[in-house]
């Protein structure tokens, strides 16, 4: 757990830095805390990106502990809000809906440079190494670097990849790769989808036929849909949960990048407005990296960093 806490730490080390300066700087010192000082609380975590709503449950927690005696230091502050954090972050936890017997169809959606196609090769090694049988399914037809770099994922994995020519019905190659998937005893397909159609109603168009297409092959099939989000990319990634969430039926989130920016508190935005389990989180290149979402290490890593005083 140590060595899974130190991914965290690293990952998670911008933002962490950044909250633990703003909120020292703001309250070391300090004799009396007045409504600015928790005005510009508010402020510093929502730069971190950990949204409005949560960043004003966090503040009214500590407003709350302060005037009551309970609370005197910054690091006193750190210790409110992470497990205010831990505690919003584990209320939509879930296990992933593995089915027995398989195969589990995961279906992959979001933005390009979000790291979806990244994420499934990952995933693959990972469910490989839990001795799991994996299926790779290149759906982003549109763009030829995501085909190839899924087939060399599979190569990596030992994990079969159905792909076809450029351009080719992406709902076709969904319904091929269930259907391969069922006759080769495959215990999880992963379907990577296209990252960006022309318009709102084309995506939705596209997903709904790829979803019907899955079912096809595999009753009751995607069992799971992902969202991966940049954590880096700010406000943008709540607007793309909302969009992916109207017309994709998501069940869950994958975050990328955690480590790119100091504002890796999107996991408690996303989860506090949309509801949804954040299952991986990625941050770094390599492919341990990519890590099961666990709220309490998340938490600590963030604020274990707070300055005593």
């Amino acid at each position: 757990m140590s060595s899974i806490f130190s991914i965290f730490k690293r990952g998670l080390e911008k933002t962490a830095t950044r909250v633990s300066r703003s909120v020292a700087g703001l309250f070391t010192g300090v004799t009396a805390w007045t409504d600015e000082t928790f005005e510009d609380l508010e402020s510093c975590l929502i730069l971190a990106d950990f949204g409005v709503n949560a960043s004003t449950a966090i503040v009214k927690e500590v407003r709350d502990q302060y005037s009551r005696g309970k609370i005197a230091t910054s690091a006193d502050i750190f210790e409110v809000a992470g497990t205010l954090v831990k505690s919003m972050l584990e209320k939509n936890m879930r296990p992933i809906n593995f089915q027995n017997p398989g195969p589990t169809v995961i279906l992959f959606v979001g933005v390009n440079g979000s790291g979806k196609t990244t994420t499934i090769g990952k995933l693959a090694a990972r469910f490989a190494g839990e001795k799991r049988k994996v299926m790779l399914a290149a759906g982003d037809t549109f763009r030829a670097a995501a085909v190839e770099q899924l087939e060399l994922w599979g190569e990596r994995t030992g994990a079969a990849v159905i792909s076809a020519k450029h351009g080719a019905d992406p709902a076709a190659v969904a319904f091929d790769a269930a259907t391969a998937a069922r006759s080769r005893g495959a215990d999880v397909l992963m379907i990577d989808t296209a990252g960006r159609q022309q318009t709102k109603k084309s995506l939705m168009d596209e997903l709904a036929k790829i979803h019907r297409a899955i079912d096809k092959a595999c009753p009751g099939a995607p069992h799971e849909v992902w969202l991966t989000i940049d954590a880096s990319c700010g406000g943008n990634a709540l607007s793309q949960a909302r969009e992916f969430s109207e017309v994709a039926a998501v069940t869950g989130i994958v975050l990328t990048k955690l480590d790119g920016s100091g504002k890796g508190g999107m996991a408690v935005a996303l989860n506090n407005e949309y509801n949804l389990p954040v299952f991986f989180a990625g941050m770094g290149e390599q492919p341990d990296d990519l890590q099961e979402f666990n709220p309490a290490l998340y938490a600590d890593a963030l604020f274990s960093t707070g300055e005593k005083n």
